[in-house]
């Protein structure tokens, strides 16, 4: 059958599988998953299959799970069963459900395809998921890469279906008299990609009746411009990117900086509307905060300062350090430390218990060396210290006097003196 050749051909060409490999299917029991396993098998590959049980369907979610049983039975193709709770783990990851769902299917997929030592990895995407993807991500907003469609490899996951359209899969199961179940959601647009195939697409062909021909043709181009735009993009990331963010300076000297912003953005999850706040902040003033679901991006004096939102949460959350405190007496050859994480004070100077805390809007203190008072804020910008390093920025007290700000500097009030007599060294541990 003509089917049959085309996809052996798109294998081929793309270099998808060898003769010889063994490949997990992933079989869900629609159409286009159940007509993936045929054609495998007929190519000669050996096969096993793996089915996720979501229980996002109720009856429906069990009744494939007892299809693709009873399918992989008649073929007598080795089948993999995995149940999730998926509303549960989307509430844990505060993520949507779909979110949710594929990233529980992608690593169930690796973790079994390593168990079984597959070679790779079968998904049943074909031709119009590919024109719907691209539609999506330009109704949301994306760069190049987002416009590109679905590529037929990535990594170990192989799609060797992109080749055909969904009426020649079904046209296909059909020939060879294969049953297959429908998932009732994909015929109610209340999913923006439904809304795209079950509305848009068919407004677009009354337009243009190639216009699925005429999407892919351009998914296919961008693909290859996409090569030559990815190369210039990394050699300005090097160009602006340091550890601890992005130089607003280097960046804005770029010959297209927002485009360069929304690429070093974009994978830490930031948006093109988040991205266009982001650059309009580039030129304000030092200080505003912009958070994605995993990062959080703030608009320093020189940088965009990145981080982790894991490490926001674990600085409001965790414990302070603690101090390690020894007394000593000040012998004659006595020299004080000069290692930034020590602080070698007067102990006769010093009331005690000491206590460690986070600085605070407020808090003044007498720079070792210089006689007046000056507000901690005010020290550490003259120190240029970034607004995360701000942040973190340990001091410790003395009653209410702080006598050390941690790294920094200790309070020339209790400094060691020619008429100091007893010693105490403070660490941070």
């Amino acid at each position: 059958m003509r089917v049959t050749q085309k996809v052996k051909t798109y294998i081929e060409r793309n270099r998808l599988l060898a003769p010889t490999d063994k490949v997990l299917v992933a079989l869900s029991g629609g159409a286009d998953s159940v007509a993936l396993l045929h054609l495998l098998l007929a190519g000669g590959y050996r096969c096993e299959a793996a089915h996720c049980n979501f229980h996002l369907r109720n009856e429906e979610s069990d009744r494939d799970e007892a299809f693709v049983t009873l399918l992989c039975r008649k073929l007598q193709v080795p089948l993999h069963l995995q149940h999730f709770r998926t509303e549960n783990e989307a509430h844990r990851q505060g993520v949507s459900i779909e979110m949710a769902a594929r990233k529980l299917r992608y690593d169930w997929f690796e973790e079994l395809r390593v168990a079984l030592r597959a070679d790779a990895v079968a998904v049943a995407h074909h031709r119009d998921d590919s024109i719907e993807t691209l539609l999506l991500n330009l109704v949301r907003g994306s760069g190049i890469n987002g416009l590109t469609g679905i590529r037929p490899r990535n990594g170990h996951i192989v799609r060797p279906l992109l080749c055909l359209n969904r009426e020649e899969i079904t046209d296909y199961l059909a020939h060879i008299g294969q049953s297959y179940v429908t998932d009732s959601t994909n015929l109610q647009d209340i999913y923006l990609r439904n809304k795209i195939r079950l509305r848009l697409l068919p407004l677009l062909e009354e337009i243009n009746p190639s216009v699925r021909e005429t999407l892919q043709y351009t998914a296919d181009y961008l693909h290859d411009a996409a090569h030559i735009y990815n190369r210039e993009i990394e050699t300005q990331k090097k160009q602006v990117l340091t550890p601890d963010g992005i130089r607003i300076e280097a960046l804005l000297c770029t010959e297209a900086p927002h485009t360069l912003l929304f690429e070093l953005l974009h994978p830490l999850g930031f948006n093109s509307r988040q991205t266009d706040d982001v650059f309009r902040a580039l030129t304000a003033q030092a200080g505003k905060c912009f958070y994605s679901t995993t990062h959080r991006l703030v608009k320093d004096r020189d940088l965009l300062l990145i981080e982790p939102r894991t490490a926001t949460k674990e600085k409001t959350t965790k414990h302070v350090p603690r101090l390690q405190i020894e007394e000593t007496v000040c012998s004659a050859d006595f020299i004080a430390s000069r290692n930034p994480h020590i602080a070698t004070l007067d102990a006769d100077k010093v009331q005690q218990p000491l206590t460690l805390r986070h600085w605070q809007q407020g808090d003044r203190f007498v720079p070792y060396g210089m006689t007046g008072e000056k507000k901690i804020s005010d020290y550490l910008t003259d120190r240029k210290l970034s607004l995360l390093q701000r942040e973190q920025q340990l001091v410790v007290c003395s009653g209410d006097r702080i006598v050390w700000v941690v790294g920094q500097r200790i309070d020339n009030r209790v400094r060691i003196t020619n008429q100091t007599r007893n010693v105490l060294t403070i660490r941070v541990v």
